[in-house]
């Protein structure tokens, strides 16, 4: 979270970007794979759609989870995008 955002990075030509573009209401569930009683589900809206910094986020988040500098799966010509989630709802059980 950032500022109290939900920051989601996504690639320009997926369904995500065209959905939220089409209607901004979101809905986001984390459910915890050796306790199904331990969950969250957020419901919100996203409030900005963004290329910019989605390419040095996309960055971080590979040296956070796979130690590597640069997104390993990075394709020729693929632009990132950031999608601000603001949460309205969350409902979690377990946490």
């Amino acid at each position: 979270m950032e500022d109290g955002y939900i920051l989601v990075n996504t690639a320009e030509g997926r369904q995500k970007p065209r959905n939220v573009r089409r209607d901004p209401r979101v809905a986001i569930s984390v459910a915890d794979q050796r306790n199904p009683y331990r969950h969250v589900t957020i419901r919100g809206r996203v409030v900005e759609v963004t290329h910019e910094g989605a390419e040095a986020h996309i960055d971080r988040l590979a040296k956070k989870y796979l130690g590597k500098d640069v997104y390993p799966w990075r394709r020729p010509g693929e632009r990132r995008v950031l999608l601000k989630i603001e949460p309205e709802h969350i409902a979690s059980m377990g946490l």
